[in-house]
């Protein structure tokens, strides 16, 4: 005879779980219990470990899970809309926090902030993105823009829409991010002309790029530091 589950020792582990997330922090749980913690606020009474787990399982590690698009998260059995809002909105949250620490600073002396930022945003995209990252006089960021989205190796960029947006904003130095979906940070010979039209095309209005970044999920490119700027 199968034992039938008591609800009271799932209420219990999730009492004991969240005593131990205040009492020793976040550094005490694995991912899964992490999992766990943010998936009680989806569902109250029901037992999130095993989701939890498959979650992990399909994408790989807390911060995929978190970073996975709202259809792929629902292809998992028990992830309802309920657990998808509150996966987004974390994400949502952790994404606000991170510019919130860069906006209204110095950029070149916050570029361990700003990169971490820039990859949390779009390491994870499944499509090309692009934005821009726009500066003042003192080098301090007034303006964070996602300009265009593509296709997953392909985003279209026009020059003059990028210096025509830095003069509207009054900004006078400009940093170009996109993103690799394929995981591989190397510039494509498409990405070093266009960036080269870009600095070019900005030159002669006295806007200056300090910087092209190529984000992925585990990693980054500089064209300043390769020698392309």
């Amino acid at each position: 005879m199968v034992k039938k589950s008591d609800p009271s020792d799932a209420a219990g582990h999730r009492s004991r779980l969240r005593a131990r997330f205040l009492k020793s922090g976040p550094d005490a749980l694995p991912d899964y219990e992490m999992l766990e913690l943010l998936l009680f606020q989806a569902q109250p009474r029901r037992d999130m470990k095993p989701l939890a787990k498959q979650l992990l399982k399909k994408f790989g590690s807390f911060s995929a899970v978190i970073s996975a698009d709202a259809a792929a998260l629902q292809e998992i059995d028990g992830a309802g809309e309920a657990v998808v809002i509150t996966l987004k909105t974390v994400q949502a949250a952790a994404l606000r926090l991170s510019r919130e620490d860069i906006m209204d600073q110095p950029v070149l002396s916050n570029w361990n902030k700003l990169i971490a930022y820039c990859r949390a945003a779009m390491g994870h995209q499944k499509n090309e993105q692009f934005r821009i990252l726009f500066l003042n006089r003192q080098n301090i960021l007034i303006a964070d823009e996602v300009q265009q989205t593509g296709t997953v190796d392909h985003t279209p960029v026009y020059p003059r829409e990028v210096v025509k947006r830095a003069l509207e904003l009054g900004a006078t130095a400009v940093i170009m991010v996109h993103n690799h979906p394929s995981g591989d940070p190397t510039p494509s010979r498409a990405d070093i002309d266009m960036t080269k039209e870009v600095a070019d095309a900005g030159a002669k209005l006295g806007i200056v790029l300090h910087d092209h970044l190529i984000m992925t999920k585990v990693g980054h490119a500089s064209f300043k530091e390769m020698g392309l700027l």
